[in-house]
């Protein structure tokens, strides 16, 4: 346990320096967008007809309000603060509504919209990769190319063509938001209905790339453990295909753990222009409407959360790793 401890403190380093270079470009790249944030909220609060010195007052007590009148080091250093302390500001945009209140309802809105679509993706995606793989003939000439397609086209694309066409085309499900205007949330069938009806689009955009990217990968994994010795011998000795079967199957769907893994701890960020096309209550509708209304904080939160949520993915895949991984362990040995 010696060497796992060096493996363990030796990553904590390195994702805590990525942790603070997160932080560093999440306070500064906001800044960079051309624009000044304060006067946006003004001109929507106040009409020509005000005054100039009034205006200008409102600007000044919105700059003490934010911090914004401070020099550029001690905002980083006050917004270094926050974050440990827990506080991502109040957002300009929806003052005087908290980041934490508004990122808080929309995680939610985010993880249950990709939380299952990825599972139900990796799934489907990895039974037909391996059935093509088996099955070969037709049935492979079939799924192969379909999953190349469907793969190649990104999540905003198919998001596009499935709302023009089942949305405006057909008109059979909504076009946007996470549940009718109409309706406020609450725990009763019509309004679970509603959601429901809403979350159709975006859910199935996310799965048929999510399928076609499993596919192909199931695909040729099961492919390279077909054409290995192992199943050479093990037919040799007469054991019968749906055993050997199994066996590729589980050498093979390792690699894809991996990925379903990453996918998870990157879900988050992982589509967040589908959620945008679809104006669907999530992390990436809030990112867009932050970066349109020069929303420093809302900006700040939304990348913090992806950021945070990638590295503490991967982290721990590192970590799970550095505990099976017999190479990563061989190497632990040799430097303990």
């Amino acid at each position: 346990m010696k060497g796992f401890t060096k493996y363990f403190f030796q990553k904590l380093f390195w994702y805590l320096l990525a942790f603070f270079l997160a932080l560093f470009l999440n306070f500064f790249l906001p800044r960079l967008i051309p624009g000044d944030p304060i006067s946006v909220i003004v001109s929507k609060m106040m009409s020509g007809t005000v005054a100039s010195e009034t205006q200008e007052r409102v600007y000044q007590s919105f700059m003490e309000e934010f911090g914004l009148d401070k020099p550029l080091p001690i905002q980083f250093f006050n917004y270094i603060g926050n974050v440990f302390r827990g506080d991502l500001g109040t957002s300009f945009s929806l003052y005087p509504l908290s980041v934490n209140e508004v990122l808080g309802n929309a995680i939610v809105w985010t993880i249950f919209l990709q939380f299952p679509a990825i599972i139900v993706g990796w799934i489907l995606g990895n039974l037909l990769g391996a059935a093509a793989a088996y099955r070969k003939g037709v049935f492979d000439k079939t799924i192969f190319p379909v999953a190349l397609f469907v793969n190649s086209i990104p999540y905003y694309a198919l998001a596009i063509i499935l709302l023009y066409f089942f949305g405006v085309y057909l008109g059979w499900f909504p076009i946007g938001g996470g549940y009718s205007r109409t309706l406020l949330p609450s725990w009763s069938w019509t309004f679970a209905i509603d959601v429901l009806h809403h979350y159709f689009l975006p859910f199935i955009s996310i799965v048929l790339v999510t399928i076609g990217g499993q596919a192909i990968g199931m695909r040729e994994m099961s492919i390279y453990e077909l054409n290995t010795d192992y199943v050479t011998y093990s037919k040799m000795l007469g054991i019968k295909d749906k055993k050997i079967q199994s066996y590729v199957f589980k050498n093979a769907v390792l690699p894809q753990i991996t990925g379903l893994a990453i996918s998870l701890g990157t879900m988050v960020g992982g589509a967040l222009i589908t959620e945008i096309v679809f104006g669907y209550p999530g992390v990436g509708t809030w990112l867009f409407n932050g970066i349109r209304q020069l929303d420093y904080p809302m900006i700040q939160g939304s990348t913090l959360i992806i950021a945070l949520m990638v590295l503490v993915a991967n982290f721990i895949l590192d970590m799970v790793y550095g505990l099976i991984d017999p190479r990563i362990k061989a190497a632990q040995t040799e430097e303990g």
